[in-house]
């Protein structure tokens, strides 16, 4: 399983890393348009489990989000207004009152919603990465250190379980360390980062709205990215499905690699269309 795992993490850097150093829009679109099409493919697969149309649904979304990135009208303002709306008003109040249950009109709507979150996302992804790709990148590690903190954190100090129905081994400690990890090693770049980490996401903020406006949104950032990880485990557990696909082997599906980002990314983009 290592093995697997270090080889498609090698596949992947591969080919992401010239795209990023390059700084070449159109080869990221065209990947960033891969990758959401994957995701739309799972996200339809988790909410109807054994539906032979889910590639045909996915290839349909696919082609218009690459029409509108290639013709400039994905507009990211709506698309990342609208999903924050939709994880405020209907995703996170699932985490408590549950999903509907599957094969109902119900279903199929919210299956619908989750697929403009995940537009809200790419949108998102193609709007940040614009600015620079080292930016869009600083936002990303945002949740990767809030992932790693909480690991660690739990590990240590966990006792008070965060949703044992959903995802038993997170707990509030966890989440909390989590938390904790993305404001002292952001403080950390704004104070010590100099000139190499100017254009990063904290470092802007910070400068755009002290520490009194920085503090709070890591801190709304980091409960975001916990929020998006336990919704797609509350779809995984439903489906009874382990991972979200295996297009990743050793690694799941392209849904387990950004749960956490769908929720966090558009609301990087609304601060930062502020900056």
């Amino acid at each position: 399983m290592l093995k697997t795992r270090v080889v498609t993490a090698v596949v992947l850097l591969a080919v992401l890393l010239p795209v990023l150093y390059f700084n070449n829009f159109m080869a990221f679109a065209l990947v960033a348009t891969v990758f959401f099409g994957a995701a739309i493919w799972e996200c339809f697969r988790l909410f109807n489990p054994g539906t032979q149309n889910a590639h045909i649904i996915a290839l349909v979304w696919t082609v218009a989000f690459a029409a509108a990135v290639v013709t400039g009208r994905l507009d990211v303002s709506i698309w990342a207004a609208l999903s924050l709306a939709l994880w405020i008003a209907r995703f996170t109040p699932s985490l408590k009152i549950g999903l509907p249950e599957l094969h109902t009109p119900s279903n199929t709507l919210l299956s619908l919603v989750y697929g403009f979150a995940i537009v809200g996302c790419f949108a998102a992804i193609v709007d940040l990465f614009s600015h620079s790709p080292w930016y869009l990148l600083s936002v990303m590690a945002i949740v990767w250190i809030a992932d790693i903190g909480a690991y660690f954190a739990g590990k240590a100090f966990g006792k008070r379980k965060l949703a044992p129905s959903i995802s038993p081994g997170k707990s509030w400690e966890g989440a909390i360390g989590g938390g904790i990890a993305v404001l002292v090693i952001a403080s950390l770049t704004v104070v010590f980062g100099g000139p190499a980490f100017a254009d990063t996401f904290a470092v802007r903020v910070q400068q755009a709205f002290g520490w009194v406006g920085l503090v709070p949104v890591l801190v709304l950032m980091s409960a975001a990215s916990v929020v998006g990880d336990l919704f797609e485990s509350q779809l995984k557990r439903r489906a009874q499905m382990k991972d979200s696909s295996n297009l990743l082997p050793g690694h799941g599906g392209v849904l387990d690699r950004i749960d956490a980002l769908i929720p966090v990314l558009p609301l990087a983009a609304l601060i930062g269309a502020r900056l």
